[in-house]
C-alpha cells in the first residue's frame, strides 16, 4: 500500500497537527493522522510517564473496553524503541492484526503503541503493516507524539501536584474535624456512663441520646462539606454554638466548665471559617486537657483584641501538656493557613493555658489566591505578559516554541479568570504575583 501523502508538505502538515493537539486530544489526533496511511480500528497505549493511568485507548469500544495492560506488556517484548513490529496476536479479547511501535525519548519511562488494524478474510494482516515506508512513518509519528505528550506533561505536572496538595489539605482538615467530633461524642458518652451521680437507666438513656445527636451532627457535617467556610457569623452566635456543644460534652463530666462570653462583641462579623476554627480550637484544647488526671475545672474565654479574636482555654490540672501531645499537634494542624498559632503555657502543679489569636478577617493570601495556582513556567510567561511582550518575543526569551507560549497563556487566563492578556497582567499585579511594570515591550 502506497503512502497517501503526496509531498513533504503533507508530512509536515501531519506533524504540525500532532504538536498542536492539546494533551487530552493527543491520542484521537494521532488516530486521525494515522488513518491516512494505516487504516485501524483502535489505538492502545501503554505508558510509564503518566501518574494517573498507564493504559490509554481510543477507537472501537468493542476493542478498547476489553483492552488490558497485560496484553500490551506482553507485546512490549516483541519490539524495541525505533523498530516496529506487525503481525497477528492475542489482544483485547481476541486475535487481531496489530502494528506495534515503542518510543523512549530522553527522560521518558517509555511508551508502547498498538494499532489494532482493519482486516478482511482476504487480507488477515493488511499489506500496509508490512510496508517498510509505512512502518517508518508510524514510528516517526509515534516518536513525535510521545515527545509532545512528555513536553505537555512536564508543563502541567506542577499544577497537578498543586491541586493534589490542596485536595489533600482539605481532606486532612475534614478528617481532623470528624476525628474531633468522634472523640467529643465518645468523651460525652463515657462521661455519663462513668458518672456516680446518674442512675443506670438514666445514664443509658442519656448516652443513647448523645450517640443519636452525634450521628445527626455527622450527617450535617457531610452536607456542609461542599460549602465549608462560606458566609459569616456574629461573635455572639459563634460563641453560643461553641458553648452549646461544650455543655453537652461536659454535662455529666466531673470536671466543671466555666464559660466567659466576649465583653466587647463589636459590629465586625466573623467569617464562618474563623468561627469554625475558634470552636475547633476550644474543642481540641478541652479534649487534650480532659486526658490529664486531676483536672477539676476548665475555663474557656473569648475576647476581642483589636482585629483579632483571642481564644483562651485554661485548666487547673497537673500542668504537663507539652508540644508533643497528640491533641496539641491536631490543634496546630487545624490552624495552619489561617494566620494563627496556639500558645501553650504549662506550669507543673498549677495547670495549662492554651491561647490562640484568630484574625477577624481572612488572611490576604487566602482571599487573593487564584482558584488554581500557577506553575513555575506559567509564572515566567505571566511576568513577560506584564511587560507587554507578544508570544513570539516570549518564546525567544524563554527558549520555548510560540505554540507552547500560547498554551501557557490560555492556562493563565483560565486560572486567573481573566478575559484578556492585559486583564491577566492587571490581576497578577493586584494579587502580588508579579511586580509593577518595570520594562518596555522590546
Amino acid at each position: 500500500m502506497a503512502l497517501e501523502w503526496s509531498s513533504p508538505e503533507d508530512a509536515l502538515e501531519a506533524a504540525l497537527t500532532l504538536v498542536r493537539a492539546p494533551l487530552a486530544r493527543s491520542l484521537p489526533t494521532l488516530s486521525g493522522v494515522l488513518a491516512r496511511v494505516l487504516p485501524h480500528r483502535a489505538l492502545l497505549v501503554l505508558t510509564g510517564d503518566c501518574s494517573e493511568a498507564a493504559l490509554r485507548t481510543h477507537g472501537d469500544p468493542a476493542l478498547t473496553d476489553r483492552a488490558r495492560t497485560a496484553d500490551l506488556a506482553a507485546l512490549a517484548a516483541k519490539v524495541t524503541a525505533g523498530t516496529p513490529w506487525a503481525g497477528r496476536t492475542e489482544i483485547a479479547g481476541g486475535e487481531h492484526p496489530v502494528l506495534v511501535a515503542a518510543s523512549s525519548p530522553d527522560g521518558s519511562a517509555g511508551t508502547l503503541l498498538a494499532a489494532v488494524l482493519d482486516e478482511t478474510p482476504q487480507e488477515p494482516v493488511p499489506g500496509a503493516a508490512a510496508d517498510p515506508a509505512v512502518l517508518g512513518v508510524v514510528q516517526h509519528l509515534w516518536d513525535l507524539t510521545t515527545l509532545h505528550v512528555k513536553t505537555l506533561n512536564a508543563a502541567t505536572e506542577p499544577d497537578k501536584l498543586s491541586r493534589a496538595r490542596l485536595v489533600s489539605s482539605e481532606r486532612d482538615r475534614a478528617v481532623a474535624e470528624l476525628t474531633d467530633a468522634q472523640e467529643a461524642a465518645l468523651t460525652g458518652i463515657l462521661g455519663v456512663l462513668r458518672s456516680r451521680s446518674v442512675e443506670d437507666a438514666t445514664a443509658r438513656r442519656t448516652a443513647t441520646g448523645l450517640a443519636a445527636s452525634a450521628l445527626v451532627d455527622l450527617r450535617a457535617h457531610d452536607g456542609r462539606s461542599g460549602g465549608r467556610g462560606q458566609g459569616t457569623e456574629s461573635l455572639d452566635e459563634a460563641f453560643a454554638t461553641m458553648a452549646d456543644k461544650l455543655l453537652v460534652l461536659m454535662r455529666h463530666h466531673e470536671t466543671a466548665l466555666e464559660l466567659v462570653r466576649p465583653s466587647r462583641l463589636g459590629d465586625h462579623p466573623l467569617p464562618a471559617e474563623m468561627a469554625d476554627a475558634a470552636r475547633a480550637a476550644v474543642r481540641r484544647s478541652v479534649l487534650a486537657m480532659l486526658e490529664q488526671p486531676g483536672v477539676r475545672r476548665i475555663r474557656v474565654s473569648w475576647e476581642v483584641e483589636e482585629s483579632a479574636l483571642a481564644v483562651s482555654v485554661r485548666d487547673d490540672g497537673p500542668g504537663r501538656l507539652g508540644e508533643g501531645d497528640l491533641g496539641l499537634r491536631r490543634l496546630r494542624a487545624g490552624l495552619e493557613g489561617l494566620g494563627a498559632r496556639p500558645r501553650v503555657e504549662a506550669v507543673p502543679g498549677w495547670g495549662t493555658t492554651i491561647s490562640t489569636r484568630l484574625p477577624l478577617d481572612l488572611p490576604e493570601l487566602e482571599r487573593g489566591r487564584p482558584l488554581r495556582e500557577l506553575n513555575p513556567r506559567e509564572t515566567e510567561v505571566l511576568q513577560q505578559l506584564d511587560l507587554g511582550r507578544r508570544n513570539r518575543q516570549i518564546a525567544e526569551r524563554l527558549n520555548i516554541s510560540e505554540h507552547t507560549v500560547k498554551y501557557h497563556v490560555a492556562n493563565i487566563l483560565e486560572k486567573l479568570g481573566a478575559g484578556s492578556r492585559g486583564e491577566a497582567a492587571a490581576t497578577a499585579r493586584d494579587l502580588g504575583l508579579v511586580p509593577g511594570r518595570r520594562g518596555t515591550t522590546s
